[in-house]
Order: C-alpha cells, then sequence, then structure tokens
C-alpha cells in the first residue's frame, strides 16, 4: 500500500477502505508518510470530500492513534460536551457543577484557548489554588465522590489530529466537514465519554458562519457518534453576538456563578439549560425532557448546583470563597465605559470584533505562547434589539495596560451597529440534532 495511490483514488472522487485510512493515519502519525503527500490527501479530501463511513473510520483512527481514556470505573453514563466555540461562552462553568448536582457524572477533560479569550482551563485558573493537573486515579475518584472533575486534556491525546490540524492551517484546508468533524470528535472519543452533546455554533462569532454549514457539521458528527457507537446529540445555536454579557475569563467565571445564583443573563441560562436537558437525558437520570428541565432549574433554584461548584473548587485545591465573594477573583485596575455614538437601537453586534477587543486587552492568545491577564476583558450593557440613546453606556472595558485601551475601544464601537428600528432577533436554539 502507497500513500500515493489513497491519494489518487481520493482526488479522483472514489471512497477509502479502511485499511488505506488506517494506514495513511498510522503512517503519518509515526512520521513515515510526509507533510507533502499528506497535504495532497487533505486538499483532495477538501474537493472531494467523503461519506459518513470514511468520515467515522477517519476519526476512529485519529482517536487510536495516541491515549485512550478508560473511564469505565466511573459509575453511571459519563456524558460529555463540547463547543464549536465562540465569544463568552461559559456554558461548561455553568453546565458541568449544574448538570452533577442533578446526579450524571460528569467527567470533563478541557483545553486552554488560542483567540478572543481563555478556555475553560485558563477561566478556572482564575480561581486561587484551582489545579487541572489532575492524576487518572484522583480525576476518576473525584466523579465517582463528587459526580464532576475537570481536567487538562493529556498530552497523546489524539496526535494525529493535532499533526494534521496544525498541516490543515497552513494548507487552507480548514474548512472542510469530514476533517473539521473527526477532529472534534477523535478527541471527544479518545477521552473516554459514553456519549457526547455538541453546542454547534452558527454566526458572524462563530466557527461556521453559516447556518447550513453548521447544521451540515452538526449532522456528520452525530453520523460519526453513531457509526463508532456514541450516543451523540448536535443542538446548533446563534452566535451571532456574544453569549452572555462578560467576555474575559475572571469576568466569565463571576457570571457562570451569578448563573448558577438564578442571576445570569437570560441567553446563557436558556442554553445551559437546553444543553444539560440532552446531558440529563443521555445519561439517564430523567426520563423526559420536561423532568430533565425541571431537575436543572431546580438544581439552581434550590441551590445545590452552587455547592457543587463550590465543592468542585474545594475538591481541586481552588479557594470556595470566590462563590459567595467573586471580589476575590483577579480584578483589572482600570475601567472605561464605552458610550454609544448615537441613539436608535442595536441592529447588530459582530461578535468577533468583541472577542478581539477582549484579546488585545489580553483575556486571549494571539499565538501559542501568548500571556493571558485573567483580569482583563469587558462586559456588555446592550445587546441586539435593545434600545439606546446617545452618550448612554454599551459596554465596560477592564484592562491593566493603558496602552492597549485606545485600539480595544475604537474595534468595540465597530462592532457595534446602530440603526433607527428595532431588528428581529435570532432564535437562540436551531435546531436539535439526533
Amino acid at each position: 500500500m502507497r500513500a500515493y495511490d489513497i491519494i489518487h483514488k481520493k482526488r479522483d472522487g472514489k471512497k477509502l477502505s479502511n485499511q488505506e485510512i488506517e494506514f495513511l493515519i498510522k503512517g503519518y502519525t509515526k512520521g513515515e508518510i510526509p507533510d507533502y503527500q499528506m497535504s495532497a490527501w487533505a486538499m483532495a479530501v477538501f474537493f472531494q470530500g467523503m461519506d459518513k463511513e470514511e468520515t467515522a473510520k477517519l476519526t476512529e483512527a485519529m482517536a487510536k492513534s495516541g491515549d485512550n481514556i478508560d473511564l469505565s470505573s466511573i459509575k453511571g453514563i459519563k456524558v460529555d460536551k463540547h463547543s464549536t466555540g465562540g465569544v463568552g461562552d461559559t456554558t461548561t462553568l455553568v453546565l458541568a457543577p449544574l448538570v452533577a448536582a442533578c446526579g450524571a457524572p460528569v467527567a470533563k477533560m478541557s483545553g486552554r484557548g488560542l483567540g478572543h479569550t481563555g478556555g475553560t482551563i485558563d477561566k478556572l485558573e482564575s480561581i486561587a489554588g484551582f489545579s487541572t493537573a489532575l492524576s487518572m486515579d484522583k480525576f476518576i475518584d473525584s466523579v465517582n465522590q463528587n459526580k464532576v472533575a475537570i481536567a487538562g486534556q493529556t498530552g497523546n491525546l489524539a496526535p494525529a489530529d493535532k499533526k494534521l490540524y496544525a498541516l490543515r492551517d497552513v494548507t487552507a484546508t480548514v474548512d472542510s466537514i469530514p476533517l473539521i468533524a473527526s477532529s472534534i470528535m477523535s478527541k471527544k472519543i479518545a477521552s473516554g465519554a459514553d456519549a457526547i452533546v455538541l453546542d454547534v455554533k452558527t454566526g458572524n462569532g462563530a466557527f461556521m458562519k453559516s447556518y447550513e454549514g453548521a447544521v451540515k457539521l452538526a449532522k456528520t458528527m452525530v453520523e460519526i457518534g453513531q457509526e463508532v457507537g456514541r450516543n451523540t446529540i448536535a443542538i446548533v445555536s446563534d452566535m451571532d453576538q456574544p453569549l452572555g454579557w462578560a467576555v474575559g475569563n475572571a469576568l466569565e467565571v463571576k457570571e457562570a456563578i451569578d448563573t448558577l445564583q438564578g442571576e445570569g443573563p437570560h441567553d446563557l441560562t436558556e442554553l445551559c439549560l437546553t444543553l444539560g436537558t440532552q446531558m440529563l437525558l443521555l445519561a439517564e437520570v430523567a426520563n423526559s425532557t420536561e423532568e430533565a428541565r425541571e431537575m436543572l432549574e431546580r438544581a439552581i433554584s434550590d441551590g445545590s448546583g452552587l455547592d457543587k461548584l463550590k465543592e468542585l473548587i474545594t475538591n481541586q485545591g481552588g479557594n470556595p470563597e470566590v462563590v459567595d465573594n467573586p471580589n476575590l477573583l483577579p480584578q483589572a485596575k482600570y475601567s472605561l465605559e464605552v458610550k454609544a455614538p448615537r441613539g436608535g437601537y442595536v441592529q447588530r453586534i459582530e461578535a468577533e470584533e468583541v472577542g478581539i477587543s477582549a484579546m488585545i486587552l489580553g483575556a486571549g492568545r494571539e499565538t501559542k505562547e501568548s500571556e493571558i491577564d485573567l483580569a482583563v476583558g469587558l462586559t456588555l450593557a446592550k445587546k441586539v434589539g435593545d434600545q439606546l440613546t446617545e452618550g448612554e453606556t454599551i459596554a465596560t472595558l477592564y484592562y491593566n495596560d493603558k496602552t492597549k485601551v485606545k485600539e480595544a475601544k475604537e474595534i468595540l464601537l465597530k462592532a457595534y451597529q446602530i440603526g433607527n428600528t428595532k431588528p428581529e432577533l435570532n432564535p437562540l436554539i436551531y435546531e436539535i440534532i439526533d
């Protein structure tokens, strides 16, 4: 078997066999197949696509290229949640304790962020002492005893995906549904979950800008899950404006606390209830959508979700007092209120531009080597559809470096489009695919 023949076959639009896909992924992971041949194959896939069996086999081969985490010693059905990312996406910080408080085991492997803001791991490190570097024994024991643990991903999880993604990034082959879907799902499968809930974002602040592309990606990932024996559900949700009010690490932790107290933004709360409902159904701790939602709402109203967050923080070495006193989180030295240049209605907020504004202040990473400032970021005061007057505050910037605030403010102002008529709002949840 030769890489040349596999490239030639896919270039001509023919279906690859399981053996050919395995040969390619194994050879590339070991360094036996060079980058230039893998680049040619990725471009062939970009133009010719892959069917669901090919995509599932590619996912499985990448998942098996490194460590596969065995969570079988954790009691119950383990459900993982993955979001394709966005701006102000704080769902894991709310969902993990909330779903655990309802009795479903949450064994969450999360990563750091590259782009607008930090990832879940960065956000949790805003809490003094919180450790995500857990041994596997500690991780499993924590879930068995407390129903929840959040740890950083192991270094050797789906290494084939890591190599292939880096190659796709520099060869204009990132935007391929089979390659995106297999990249995401290979890591989820290697992480050991029994079932997977996917939050696929669509809109100007999402990876998938178009609704049609987001639905296609969601369906492809659900099909992969079915093909490899993992119960998978996808929710297509809106990211045409930031989720919630806060963008920035410590700011988002505070917003997660507010949400668990029943005082969070409506859109973040509603998305967490929707995702959490599907997680409880897959974990088989609820028998219907209505029962699952009631359980989650009760966990907010009776404080058990908040108590579970304190338990999670304590168990992983953090200071649980931040839950009752968020001022213990990192605080920026300075703040600046950004004022509306005119009156009217907020027609549109370019979510990606809001994220870039926060990143300039230091809330995100432009490169893997960039240092994150956990205290900085921004909070929005007005969202799409809101009415405002000239000079009214639309957002507040929190910063430590005075040299960056002017640029961040200019970008944020460009993100807001203000008009004379009240716009029609996008639905928060477009579709649930199972």
